[in-house]
């Protein structure tokens, strides 16, 4: 069960971290004003889908660790 808890944690972790990331590129998408960032040309309008999927990664992550 040790093995279950760890492994829980560290995907937890994991996903916090991601969460983290995708967010503040989202962030700095946005305010970017069309701008690209990292390569990538996003609009206002289309940050919104990387910044709700680092919402759900990261409230996800903090569940997994929050439970182990």
């Amino acid at each position: 069960m040790n093995n279950n808890t760890n492994f829980r944690r560290f995907f937890g972790a994991m996903l916090t971290i991601l969460g983290t990331i995708v967010i503040l590129f989202a962030c700095v998408a946005f305010l970017s004003d069309g701008k690209p960032v990292l390569g990538l040309s996003v609009t206002e309008w289309e940050a919104l889908a990387p910044f709700l999927v680092g919402v759900v990664f990261f409230s996800a992550g903090i569940s997994l660790v929050r439970e182990s």
